[in-house]
């Protein structure tokens, strides 16, 4: 799995750049579909690195993209997006952690949490208030920064033992009086806030093919153990309650795919996916836990049991209804991208 890393780094990159593939979205999400039906573990802690890389493959100008994605293709090295707090995730807006500036640097202190790749990340993408106001907007008062991970100040927490994808490294990072340099400002002060939220148009598509990867797990391993299994002189398979399950099941995976394939689409063709991304992210979460806890069902007891597969597969799944944008924060975008078509 050692090269998995570096192919993946490289995924987004522009042809220009040393090792780039220059692959679109929907090539990526492909590819992370494939991998999180082996595990989603491993495809969240690849797939963070698309997420700490693409603020600067959107924002970053020639020098910071060379400087920081080049070195990606280089050797497999990984990065971080960090932007969740322990008292922010979803409302951005109450981020806490502050960047003052002092000449040509500035000065960082806050506490991150939840950050996937924390402890194994060359780099971080950070966001931070500038602006001390607190009735700032939100859309003035953060700027975006790439921190390097041996800055001294940059303090890395334990690894969080979670639920499930425990393989994904996740862990708090403490920032005290972090010096960094101006030059590693994204766009200029003030940026932040759209530079974060934009980055999740193109990233979520990935997200949800990843969710598709683990749905489609469970419908394999679900109807692997129905048709070996037998009940009442006959295979599981062949009690019209189980194979309506797989019925189900099988329709769900289908229609999630092509959700993310649309809002990944949209995204090749340079068009604003926001409405397509959030509907893919929020279906797709859901159809994975839904999935996994048939799979569970259909196991019976042995579902249960850590000998088999799909508790595993229940325990990957919840993830991918809370980050990257909670099921709820979805639905609130799909209300206002929907309500915002019948006012223009």
């Amino acid at each position: 799995m050692q090269p998995a890393p570096l192919a993946w780094c490289a995924i987004f990159l522009s042809p220009m750049l040393p090792g780039g593939l220059g692959l679109g979205v929907f090539d990526t999400c492909l590819i992370s579909e494939e991998l999180a039906f082996g595990c989603t573990g491993v495809q969240t802690a690849i797939e963070g690195n698309s997420l700490g890389q693409m603020p600067v493959i959107l924002a970053g100008n020639e020098h910071q993209q060379k400087k920081y994605l080049g070195r990606m293709t280089e050797q497999p090295l990984m990065c971080a997006y960090c932007v969740t707090e322990p008292g922010a995730g979803s409302d951005v807006a109450a981020l806490q952690t502050r960047a003052e500036k002092k000449g040509n640097e500035y000065v960082i202190n806050g506490q991150k949490m939840w950050i996937t790749n924390g402890g194994k990340a060359n780099w971080y993408f950070l966001l931070a208030r500038t602006d001390s106001d607190p009735k700032a907007p939100a859309s003035k008062a953060f700027t975006a920064f790439i921190v390097e991970a041996d800055t001294p100040g940059v303090q890395i927490g334990r690894k969080e033992m979670n639920m499930g994808q425990r393989c994904s490294d996740t862990r708090g990072i403490v920032f005290e009086d972090v010096v960094v340099p101006k030059e590693n400002v994204l766009i200029g002060e003030g940026s932040g806030f759209k530079i974060a939220m934009s980055t999740f148009d193109k990233t979520r598509p990935m997200v949800s093919a990843g969710a598709v990867g683990l749905a489609q797990r469970a419908l394999y391993e679900a109807t692997k153990y129905a048709m070996e299994r037998k009940t009442f002189g006959k295979p599981l398979v062949e009690h019209q309650a189980v194979s309506f399950m797989l019925a189900e099941m099988a329709m769900k995976v289908e229609l999630a795919r092509l959700a993310y394939q649309r809002a990944a689409w949209e995204v090749d063709l340079g068009r604003r996916n926001t409405y397509h991304a959030s509907i893919a992210k929020a279906f797709a979460g859901d159809i994975a836990n839904q999935l996994a806890s048939d799979a569970v069902q259909i196991f019976g007891g042995n579902g249960f049991n850590s000998e088999y597969p799909v508790e595993k597969l229940m325990r990957d799944a919840k993830i991918f209804q809370i980050y990257e944008g909670t099921a709820q924060i979805q639905r609130l975008i799909i209300a206002r991208e929907h309500l915002n078509k019948y006012k223009n």
